[in-house]
C-alpha cells in the first residue's frame, strides 16, 4: 500500500488520539505555526512543514522512553510517506535518536522545538504574558540564566543554527514572528 499524503485534520486527530496534555497539544501548534512560518521564508511547503511540526511529539505523552521510535511505528501504522516520519525522527537527533536531520525542513525542526520552549517561557514572564511583545533581546537575556528553563537544551538550539548556517538571532526573531501568528491558539496572547 503506497503512503498516504497527510492533510492538517488527520494530523492534529492522530496527535490527540495520542496526547491529552494540553501543555504538549500547545507546543505542537507552537512548533506547526513556527515551521509553516520558515516554510515561507524558505519558499518551501508551509502545509507540509506545518503537519510535521504538529506531529513532531506525536509519541511522548504515552511513551517518553520511546520517543521518536515509537513516532516511527505510530505514523508507518498509519501510512505516512517516509520523508514525513524520517523528520520527525529526525528532531530527537543526538538525544533519542540517531537519525541526523538532513533536509532544510528537519534542521529547521531540530532548532526551533527546544527554542520555541525557551521563547515561551521569556514571554510567560513579561508583565504582559505575551508573545506579541517578546523580543530577541528579552529572550537572549534568559537563554544566559541556565536556571530560567533549565529543560530546554540550549546546544541543540546552538547546533540546529549552525547547521542551518543562520545567526541564532535571526532564528529567534523569526520564531518569534511564527509564534506571533497563532498567539491566542497558544495561550500567549496575554494582556496585549
Amino acid at each position: 500500500m503506497s503512503a498516504v499524503k497527510p492533510d492538517r485534520n488527520s494530523a492534529f486527530e492522530l496527535l490527540k488520539k495520542y496526547n491529552k496534555n494540553e501543555s504538549l497539544i500547545r507546543h505542537a501548534l507552537t512548533v506547526e505555526a513556527v515551521m509553516r512560518h520558515f516554510a515561507g521564508i524558505f519558499g518551501e511547503d508551509p502545509e507540509k512543514w506545518g503537519i510535521i511540526g504538529l506531529v513532531h511529539d506525536i509519541d511522548y505523552e504515552m511513551y517518553p522512553d520511546q520517543h521518536c521510535k515509537k513516532a516511527r511505528e505510530i505514523l508507518e501504522e498509519n501510512n505516512w510517506p517516509e520523508d514525513y516520519i524520517h523528520a520527525v525522527v529526525s528532531h530527537g537527533w543526538g538525544i533519542c535518536s540517531d537519525v541526523e536531520p538532513v533536509e532544510k525542513m528537519e534542521k529547521v525542526l531540530y532548532t526551533v522545538d527546544e527554542l520555541t520552549g525557551l521563547i515561551y517561557a521569556t514571554a510567560l514572564m513579561r508583565p504582559s504574558k505575551s508573545i506579541l511583545d517578546t523580543e530577541v533581546k528579552s529572550v537572549k537575556k534568559k537563554w544566559k540564566q541556565k536556571s530560567f528553563a533549565q529543560g530546554v537544551n540550549r546546544d541543540v538550539i546552538e547546533s540546529g543554527a549552525k547547521m542551518l548556517g543562520l545567526e541564532l538571532d535571526y532564528i529567534i526573531a523569526e520564531t518569534i514572528n511564527g509564534m506571533r501568528k497563532v498567539a491566542e491558539e497558544i495561550g500567549l496572547k496575554g494582556d496585549l
